[in-house]
C-alpha cells in the first residue's frame, strides 16, 4: 500500500512539473522577451554554464566570448561577448534572447534554441533523411532558464 501511495505521489509531482512547462509553439514575445518563467522552476547558473560552455547542448562559446569560461577552449568572435550580459538586458530579455534571437534581433545568425516550427530543421542525424516531426528544440525549457540564470550572473 505505501509503495502504491509512493508511485502515485511521484507520477502527480511529474504531472504538475512537466503541465507548468510552456512548449515551444506556446512560448509568448512581447518586444522580444519571455516574461515567464518556461518551467516555472527557477534556473540553476551552475547548470547553465556547462550548457554555455558544453560543445554537445548549448555550444554558446562557438560564438560568443565569456571570460567566466576561459577554461573552455576556442571561444568565437561572431555574437557579442557575453560579460556582463546580466546588466544589459533582463531575465525576460536574456530568456527572449535564448528561446528565439530574431524576436529581438530580426538579423541575428543566433540559433533558436527553443523552437520547433517555421523553419527548415537540420536532418536527422547522420542518416542524409529529413528529420521527423519529433525532432525538438535545441535545449529543453529546463536548459533555457538554466543559461537565463547563468547569464543573469554576468554582471559588469
Amino acid at each position: 500500500m505505501k509503495r502504491s501511495i509512493l508511485t502515485v505521489s511521484l507520477i502527480c509531482a511529474t504531472m504538475s512539473a512537466s503541465a507548468a512547462e510552456v512548449a515551444p509553439t506556446n512560448v509568448k514575445f512581447t518586444d522580444g522577451a519571455i516574461a515567464e518563467s518556461l518551467t516555472g522552476v527557477a534556473g540553476d547558473p551552475v547548470a547553465g554554464r556547462e550548457v554555455l560552455g558544453s560543445r554537445s547542448l548549448g555550444n554558446c562559446v562557438a560564438c560568443h566570448q565569456v571570460t567566466d569560461l576561459s577554461d573552455v577552449p576556442f571561444h568565437g568572435e561572431i555574437g557579442p561577448m557575453l560579460d556582463g550580459a546580466g546588466s544589459r538586458w533582463s531575465d525576460a530579455e536574456l530568456r527572449g534572447i535564448v528561446a528565439n534571437a530574431k524576436m529581438m534581433f530580426p538579423d541575428s545568425l543566433m540559433p533558436s534554441f527553443y523552437r520547433t516550427d517555421g523553419y527548415t530543421r537540420p536532418g536527422n542525424a547522420f542518416t542524409g533523411e529529413a528529420a521527423d516531426s519529433t525532432f525538438g528544440p535545441l535545449l529543453t525549457a529546463q536548459q533555457v532558464e538554466d543559461v537565463v540564470a547563468y547569464l543573469a550572473t554576468l554582471k559588469e
